[in-house]
């Protein structure tokens, strides 16, 4: 079944193949927009020849948060799904997912259960961050104890992802977002380039009394990093400081500052090879300013 024209759907690509197909096949018949970042891989020739009623917006890659924004600007619906180029919905999830948004019209943002290629659970809901819960996972605290809440709050620790619930946030694989809500508090801050924009818009929407809502009635496949390969992890880094400076203020973006470098540090020296390189190059970059100048850096 279509949504009936209230939902548009937006996926933005950079060298997308070979995911791109399967997820514009998933929701097929209904309005779509494509925003490019200047894909070389024939993602463009793809998307113009096998989905022609899909509207194209080529531009500068500003990031995936202005990449979002410029295809919410283009489409209609009542409802946005904002779909991974990497990811597709299984059969009738949309329409799961608007009937959950439709019982709980202060729902602003519902997420699918998100499945692995390999059909296992890809744990989806988080807790926004504090300088506690990352220290739990970037110095590996929450291995003690992997299902609670104390050691694993940033994970959701205890989630059964089994039941439709309320959360902090939710990755931003595939979400279906409520225009009125977007209209109300702004689109996604463009000053996150890949990571954490959807942090920031869940803390955004549920401060301004809006819900966030899991719901496992509707399930989508997400294959995860495909479309950057894990190239962008002092990104990752860079957003998670931005949130601490934007909402918690600048000692705790400082004091997760010093923290990451010492945890980033370690970790370069426990792991070989690239990812020992990755962890170490992001240690010594924390090293070089302080959190307000890192955030503000060119990139």
């Amino acid at each position: 079944m279509g949504s009936g024209g209230r939902v548009s759907v937006v996926v933005v690509t950079l060298n997308a193949l070979p995911w791109v197909q399967r997820a514009l096949e998933s929701v097929r018949g209904e309005e779509t927009v494509v925003v490019d970042h200047g894909s070389t891989d024939g993602t463009l020739q793809l998307v113009r020849e096998r989905f022609p009623d899909a509207v194209v917006v080529e531009q500068e890659n500003r990031g995936l948060g202005a990449g979002w924004n410029a295809g919410i600007a283009r489409g209609s619906g009542e409802y946005v799904l904002l779909l991974n180029a990497d990811a597709w919905l299984l059969e009738g999830a949309l329409d799961r997912l608007v009937a959950c948004a439709d019982a709980r019209p202060r729902a602003a943002y519902v997420g699918p259960r998100l499945l692995n290629p390999d059909g296992s659970l890809q744990r989806s809901v988080r807790s926004f961050p504090t300088v506690w819960r990352l220290a739990t996972e970037y110095l590996f605290l929450r291995k003690l104890a992997p299902r609670s809440q104390a050691l694993n709050a940033f994970y959701a620790g205890g989630f059964d992802h089994d039941e439709v619930r309320e959360a902090d946030w939710l990755m931003g694989a595939c979400m279906l977002v409520r225009r009125a809500a977007i209209e109300e508090v702004g689109g996604l801050d463009e000053r996150y380039f890949l990571f954490n924009e959807e942090t920031d818009w869940c803390y955004r929407l549920r401060r301004a009394g809006w819900s966030v809502v899991f719901t496992p009635e509707a399930e989508a496949v997400h294959v995860g990093g495909a479309t950057h390969g894990g190239r962008f992890f002092r990104e990752q880094v860079r957003g998670q400081l931005l949130f601490l400076l934007e909402h918690r203020g600048e000692r705790d973006a400082e004091r997760a500052r010093r923290m990451l470098r010492v945890a980033l540090r370690l970790r370069g020296l426990l792991f070989r090879g690239e990812r020992g390189r990755m962890y170490a190059d992001a240690a010594r970059w924390l090293a070089t300013a302080p959190a307000r100048a890192l955030v503000a850096a060119p990139r």
